[in-house]
């Protein structure tokens, strides 16, 4: 929607099974000023959300239809910022909820400390990125334009060859560093630093990984041959400015 627009409570929707786990989140969150949404499972959540959501807090494990199968849903309708919350730590899982298209992942048992930094690190690059409850500004004059692919710098939209297509935010934040830095190589490490804010540690490759594959799905003809974001073996990944043959 245009127009100014008053900046009001960020609603957080929680969807977790466990009712102590659900408690304690919203007391926390709560008492941070945001307004919560409670759902006990995976079919209520997907009830109850609607587009003034601001992040999406899930259980991966639900009876009845799973946080992966949550994820995928809201995925087809929205790119609302996802943080998944699971028992299981395997590095597997995670890159499972990664996959769905979750964009952050907390293994309990988790301090009220770490999922508040995790919730208000998602907030702040969705309401940058994705210009929520900001101030329309210019967006006509702030697009990023090379090798066929357009990128909106003051919100999260996307052309390629004139066809929009939507990313998680981030995606979008992973191609608009490679985009506005064309031909520099980014190591892992520092897309993981930077995108994800946390320190980098060996186990951050398959995140980092699994969003790249993701991205390339979305923006290359051939993701198994990409044009645009190349790896370079052993360095990292570099978004080429033009196609080269």
């Amino acid at each position: 929607m245009g127009g100014n627009k008053i900046m009001a409570a960020q609603t957080i929707l929680i969807a977790e099974d466990d009712p102590d786990i659900r408690d304690g989140v919203r007391i926390l969150l709560a008492g941070e000023g945001y307004h919560i949404l409670e759902a006990e499972n995976g079919t209520r959540a997907l009830e109850i959300f609607n587009p003034e959501v601001d992040l999406v807090i899930l259980d991966i494990m639900m009876p009845g239809m799973s946080g992966l199968r949550v994820c995928e849903e809201l995925r087809k309708v929205s790119t609302v910022p996802i943080l998944f919350l699971t028992a299981k730590s395997q590095e597997s899982d995670k890159l499972l909820g990664l996959t769905a298209g979750g964009d952050d992942y907390l293994p309990k048992p988790f301090s009220f400390a770490e999922l508040s930094a995790r919730v208000k690190a998602l907030l702040r690059r969705y309401c940058v990125y994705q210009g929520k409850g900001q101030v329309a500004a210019q967006p006509e004059n702030l697009k990023f334009i090379s090798n066929g692919v357009q990128l909106a710098l003051d919100c999260n939209r996307v052309w390629v060859e004139e066809r929009e297509v939507d990313l998680t935010e981030t995606e979008y934040k992973i191609l608009r560093m490679l985009m506005q830095n064309p031909e520099r190589i980014f190591s892992v490490e520092m897309i993981y630093e930077t995108v994800w804010g946390e320190p980098y540690y060996y186990t951050s490759n398959g995140t980092v990984m699994v969003h790249i594959r993701n991205l390339r799905t979305k923006i290359e003809a051939d993701p198994q041959n990409p044009k645009r974001v190349c790896t370079v073996w052993g360095k990292g990944y570099r978004f080429v400015n033009e196609e080269q043959v």
